[in-house]
């Protein structure tokens, strides 16, 4: 496995995987490597004869009084992470090689950005998408991989894609739990043990919404309601929000009808966690 930190040189290390025609799969991480992202390495690995992760903590997508200076940093760790998932190069640039030239141009994902998690963050997806972008130009990957998890930004990275008629595929790969069910998270870090206790209700609030509506209950305000009551219920926190939303376009229904993401972001002590699931009101297996 190959560490390589210039733009230059990554371009030029798959220069010859391109000329070979291998298929390239591309992983873009922020670091903190855990197995929700090894998830996703290895789908590349099964995919792809040529695999590439990035690790870059991305300075544009964080707000003023966000974690971008506390953001969890392992290199080492994750490097031996990506070579044990048989990663054949990770990029790991530094905020000067990326914005080398300052930030004169962002890439904008008008719609599907001003809701759930949009809403909360200010100019985060603004910045989700911009790097994103720099990253696909560099590594020209056939396919990237991202986790449901970050459903949002799962599907405004699908449009950008859709829109600017990038010959890229884009795959989502199932959000990775822990044995109790919650989300895995680079932020979970941040839990007080206590906190890592009370955070395990967002997961259930979800899967409780899932059982009502294949229950038969269709009405969202009351199915976000009860999932607000069960939150609330289980410790001090601030909900920023509780969605129930189609999952392509991301508007907020009013009557669940056919398939819907459930989606919620919530803060305990100072750790913001966000999490989902997808319900298909048409299934019983949901």
């Amino acid at each position: 496995m190959r560490k390589i930190e210039s733009i230059k040189s990554i371009r030029e290390y798959l220069s010859v995987a391109r000329k070979a025609d291998s298929l390239i799969g591309f992983v873009p991480t922020m670091g903190a490597i855990h197995a929700g992202h090894r998830s996703l390495m290895r789908a590349a690995r099964a995919d792809c004869a040529e695999v590439v992760v990035s690790i870059f903590v991305n300075p544009t997508q964080f707000g003023p009084s966000e974690d971008f200076a506390q953001y969890p940093r392992p290199i080492k760790a994750d490097l031996a992470a990506c070579a044990e998932e048989k990663v054949d190069a990770v990029f790991c640039p530094s905020v000067e090689e990326m914005y080398a030239c300052g930030s004169a141009t962002t890439v904008q994902v008008s719609g599907l950005t001003e809701g759930l998690c949009g809403g909360h963050r200010p100019g985060h997806f603004d910045g989700v998408t911009t790097v994103v972008a720099k990253l696909f130009n560099i590594v020209q990957p056939d396919i990237a991989y991202f986790g449901q998890k970050d459903a949002q930004q799962a599907t405004v990275i699908r449009r950008m894609v859709h829109d600017l008629l990038w010959p890229l595929k884009i795959v989502v790969c199932p959000t990775v739990r822990e044995p109790d069910g919650l989300a895995m998270s680079s932020r979970n870090a941040y839990l007080t043990p206590h906190e890592r206790r009370q955070a395990l209700c967002l997961h259930q609030s979800l899967s409780e919404a899932q059982a009502a509506i294949e229950a038969g209950h269709r009405d969202t305000g009351k199915l976000i309601e009860h999932m607000r009551e069960r939150i609330v219920s289980a410790g001090p926190c601030a909900i920023d929000y509780i969605a129930i939303v189609d999952p392509d376009d991301l508007t907020d229904l009013r009557m669940v009808e056919k398939r819907c993401l459930i989606a919620l972001a919530v803060r305990i002590g100072s750790t913001r966690l966000i999490d989902n699931i997808l319900v298909d009101a048409n299934s019983s297996a949901g």
